[in-house]
C-alpha cells in the first residue's frame, strides 16, 4: 500500500494534472462553462495583445492555445489562465524591435527564440527550486515598472486609435513626440471607429447580464460596421506610377537599399559563423575578419538609418490618385495635382514599400487575412548571436511573467484554499513557453483577467483551460474569415481598457506613506522605464539594483539602542524615552540585525562609542534577541571586542542569543573565550547577576522593580 502511494505521489509530481481525477460530471460542467466564458473574452484580447507585441494578430491566438494547455497541465494552480498578457506583449516588442522589423519573418524567428529562452529559464528555476529568486525584484520595483509600462502601452496605441503613422526607433518617447507632429493628419473615420468602440464597450459593461461579453460584442458590432461602411481602403501601385520624379527616385532608392541591407545581413551572419571557427585556430585571420564584420554591420546600420528617414518622410506625404478611363492610376502629391486632372476623391498614404511596390492606405486599418488552421510545428532557430542579444530580456521577461502568474495564483488560492507551489508553477510556466516556442507562440504568462473569469465562473480544475483552448481551436479552424474586417482601432481600444487597471497612483501613495526609500525606488523605476523605453529591462534592472543597495545599506547600519528600565518593566530605548534611569556601571545595548561582514564594523563602533560615553562602566550587556545569524566576520569582531574591553577592565556579557548564534560560538570556541557564566538566556537574569557581581545585590537602575 505504501509503495503504491509513493508511486502515485511520484506520478503526481511528474504529471500534476493527475490530481484532477477522479472528476465528477458536475465539476466538468462547471469547468466547461468557465472555459468557454473565458475564451469568449480571450479571443479578441489575444489578437489585440499580438498587435501590441509587433506580431500578426493570429499569433495571439496561438499563445492562447498550446501555452494555455501546458500551463494548466503542469502548473499548481487549478484556476490560473496562461496566455497572452499586455505587459509581456509589450516587453516582447521592446526586446525584438531593435533587432528586426516588426511583422517580418526575422522578427517572428526571434520571437520564437525568445519564447524558448524564457521557457528554459523558468523551467530551470522551477526544477532547481529557485522560485524565491523573484524576491530580488521587490514590490516597489514592480509597482513602478507596471505603472510606467501601462502608460507606454496606452501611448503605443495612439497611432491605431488616430490612424496616424508612428515610427519605431531606439527612443519610444521620441517616437511619440514625432507622432504628435502627425496629429493634423488624423484619420477621422479611424478616430470615429475608436470612439464608437470605446463607447460601446463602456456602455455594455454597465449591463450586468452581458458585461463579461462586452468586448466580444463590441468586436462583432465593429466588424459589421467596418464591412458595411467600407472602413478599409487599401491599394498597391508600382513605384514608377509616382508622378513626382524626386519622390519616385527616393522610393526606388529605398527598395535598392532594402535589398542591400538584406545582403549585408546575410554576409554578417556568414562572417560571424566563420569568426567563431577562426578565433581558436587562427587569431590573426580572426582579427581581420572581425574588422570586416564590423564594417559590414556599420554599412547595414547606415543604410537602415537612411531608409528609416526616407520612410518617415514618405509617411508625411499625401497622394491623390488620378482616375483615368483605362490603364494604371498615377499618384500625384496633394499639392502637385495638375489642374483639370480627375481623381478618385480619396487621399492616399504610403503604408509601406514591400517587394518593390507601394502599399497604399486610404482608409482605416483592419486585421485582414488571418491564416486558417492550427499553428504548424516550427523549431526556433538557435544562434549564438541571437541568444546573446536576447539573454537579458529573456531573464527579465521570465521573472516578470512568473511574478504576474504567482501573484494571481496566490490571490485565488486565498479564496479556494488551494496550496500553491511556486516552484511547480515555474515549471508549469516554463513548460507553457517551451511548448509554445515550437508552435509559433511568443512568451505567455498567467493572465489576471482570464484567471479572474475562471474563478468567478466556477472553474474547479485545469479542465477549464482545456475547454478554453478548444474554443480557440474552433476559432482558428472556422472563424478567422469572419475577422477580416475587424478594425485595428477596436483592438487598440481593447488594449487601452485592459491597461487602465495597471495605473495605480493610490498604490504609489501608499508606498510613500509606508517607506520613503521604497517610494523613491518605485519612482526611479517608473522614470527610468519611461525614459529607456523601448528597453524596458533597464527600468527593472536599475530599480532592482537600487532596492538591493538600499537593503544592504540598511543592514550595514542597523538599529543599535541603549536600554533603560521603563516603569512598565520592559527595557526600552533611552533615545525614545530620555527620562529612563541608566547606570554608570552597566550599559545595556540591543543590536537589531544579523551580525555579518557588512555591519560587523558598525557593531564594533557602536559598542566602543557607548563605552567612551561612560568611562567608569564595568559591565556591558549585549541583548541579542535581534541577532538571527552571525558569520565569521561577526565572530571575529566579537572576539576582538571581548579581548579589548577585558584589557580595559570591562566585562562583555550576552543574553537572549539564538541557537544558530550559539552554535557558531560553540563551533569556534568563542563561548569558552567569553566564559559560559557570561552568557544568559534572558536579560533579567543577566542584569541580576551583573548587579550581584557589583555588590549591589537586588538593587540597580536597570533591574525590575519587583526584583
Amino acid at each position: 500500500m505504501n509503495d503504491s502511494k509513493r508511486l502515485a505521489d511520484r506520478l503526481q509530481r511528474l504529471f500534476p494534472f493527475l490530481a484532477w481525477f477522479p472528476i465528477s460530471a458536475l465539476v466538468l460542467r462547471s469547468d466547461m462553462i468557465a472555459g468557454i466564458t473565458g475564451a469568449l473574452v480571450l479571443v479578441p484580447k489575444a489578437m489585440a495583445y499580438a498587435q501590441l507585441s509587433g506580431l500578426p494578430v493570429h499569433f495571439g491566438l496561438y499563445v492562447a492555445f498550446i501555452p494555455a494547455l501546458l500551463g494548466a497541465l503542469w502548473g499548481s494552480s487549478r484556476q490560473l489562465a496562461t496566455g497572452p498578457v499586455a505587459i509581456i506583449s509589450l516587453m516582447t516588442a521592446a526586446a525584438l524591435t531593435p533587432l528586426a522589423v516588426p511583422f517580418s519573418e526575422d522578427y517572428v524567428g526571434l520571437a520564437l527564440l525568445l519564447t524558448l529562452m524564457v521557457g528554459a529559464i523558468q523551467f530551470a528555476l522551477g526544477a532547481l527550486k529557485l522560485g524565491t529568486i523573484v524576491n530580488f525584484v521587490s514590490h516597489p520595483v514592480i509597482l513602478g515598472f507596471m505603472n510606467a509600462a501601462a502608460i507606454i502601452i496606452a501611448l503605443s496605441q495612439l497611432d491605431m486609435l488616430l490612424g496616424i503613422p508612428k515610427g519605431r526607433s531606439d527612443s519610444f518617447l521620441q517616437d511619440i513626440w514625432e507622432m504628435l507632429g502627425y496629429l493634423p493628419q488624423t484619420h477621422w473615420p479611424t478616430l470615429a471607429m475608436s470612439a464608437f468602440a470605446l463607447a460601446l464597450m463602456l456602455g455594455l459593461k454597465r449591463v450586468k447580464p452581458i458585461s463579461k461579453l462586452s468586448v466580444l460584442i463590441a468586436v462583432a458590432v465593429t466588424i459589421v460596421v467596418s464591412q458595411a461602411v467600407g472602413f478599409e481602403r487599401s491599394a498597391s501601385s508600382p513605384i514608377e506610377r509616382i508622378a513626382d520624379a524626386d519622390t519616385q527616385e527616393r522610393a526606388l532608392r529605398y527598395v535598392r537599399d532594402e535589398q542591400r541591407i538584406r545582403e549585408l545581413s546575410a554576409l554578417a551572419n556568414s562572417q560571424t559563423a566563420q569568426l567563431r571557427k577562426l578565433e581558436a585556430s587562427d587569431p590573426r585571420a580572426a582579427a581581420v575578419l572581425r574588422h570586416q564584420l564590423h564594417v559590414t554591420q556599420l554599412d547595414a546600420a547606415d543604410l537602415a538609418a537612411d531608409n528609416q528617414r526616407r520612410m518617415k518622410d514618405f509617411k508625411h506625404m499625401v497622394f491623390l490618385r488620378a482616375d483615368p478611363a483605362g490603364g494604371e492610376a498615377t499618384l500625384h502629391l496633394e499639392h502637385q495635382l495638375p489642374p483639370g486632372v480627375a481623381t478618385d476623391g480619396q487621399p492616399w498614404r504610403i503604408k509601406k514599400i514591400e517587394q518593390g511596390e507601394l502599399r497604399l492606405s486610404g482608409g482605416g486599418d483592419v486585421v485582414g487575412n488571418i491564416p486558417q488552421g492550427l499553428p504548424a510545428f516550427r523549431a526556433p532557430t538557435l544562434t549564438f548571436d541571437g541568444v546573446l542579444a536576447l539573454l537579458s530580456a529573456a531573464i527579465i521577461i521570465a521573472l516578470v511573467a512568473f511574478m504576474e502568474s504567482i501573484a494571481m495564483a496566490k490571490a485565488m488560492a486565498a479564496t479556494t484554499r488551494q496550496r500553491i507551489d511556486p516552484n511547480q508553477e515555474l515549471i508549469g510556466q516554463g513548460m507553457a513557453n517551451l511548448g509554445g516556442a515550437f508552435f509559433q507562440s511568443y512568451p505567455a504568462s498567467g493572465s489576471f483577467t482570464g484567471s479572474a473569469i475562471n474563478l468567478q465562473a466556477g472553474a474547479q480544475t485545469g479542465f477549464a483551460m482545456v475547454f478554453n483552448a478548444a474554443f480557440v481551436v474552433a476559432t482558428l479552424l472556422f472563424l478567422t474569415p469572419y475577422l477580416y474586417h475587424l478594425p485595428k482601432a477596436t483592438l487598440g481600444v481593447i488594449i487601452l481598457m485592459a491597461v487602465t487597471s495597471l495605473v495605480t497612483p493610490a498604490a504609489l501613495r501608499h508606498t510613500w506613506k509606508a517607506s520613503r526609500s521604497d517610494a523613491f525606488v518605485a519612482l526611479l523605476t517608473f522614470v527610468v522605464t519611461l525614459l529607456a523605453a523601448p528597453h524596458l529591462d533597464k527600468g527593472i534592472l536599475i530599480g532592482a539594483a537600487l532596492a538591493i543597495m538600499i537593503h544592504l545599506y540598511r543592514t550595514m547600519r542597523p538599529r543599535v539602542v541603549q536600554l533603560g528600565r521603563h516603569p512598565d518593566g520592559a527595557l526600552r530605548d533611552v533615545r525614545t524615552h530620555p527620562n529612563l534611569p541608566t547606570s554608570d556601571d552597566v550599559i545595556a545595548l540591543r543590536f537589531d540585525a544579523s551580525l555579518y561582514f557588512a555591519n560587523a564594523p558598525f557593531f564594533e563602533d557602536a559598542v566602543l562609542a557607548a563605552v567612551a560615553d561612560k568611562p567608569a562602566v564595568k559591565y556591558l550587556l549585549i541583548v541579542g534577541n535581534g541577532i538571527n545569524q552571525m558569520d565569521a566576520s561577526g565572530e571575529e569582531v566579537v572576539r576582538g571586542l571581548v579581548e579589548r574591553l577585558r584589557a580595559n577592565g570591562i566585562t562583555l556579557v550576552f543574553c537572549g542569543l539564538k541557537k544558530q548564534v550559539l552554535d557558531v560560538m560553540h563551533n569556534t570556541g568563542l563561548d569558552e573565550f567569553i566564559g559560559a557564566r557570561l552568557i544568559f538566556p534572558h536579560e533579567d537574569q543577566a542584569l541580576e547577576a551583573i548587579y550581584d557581581w557589583l555588590g549591589h545585590k537586588g538593587k540597580g537602575e536597570l533591574l525590575r522593580a519587583s526584583v
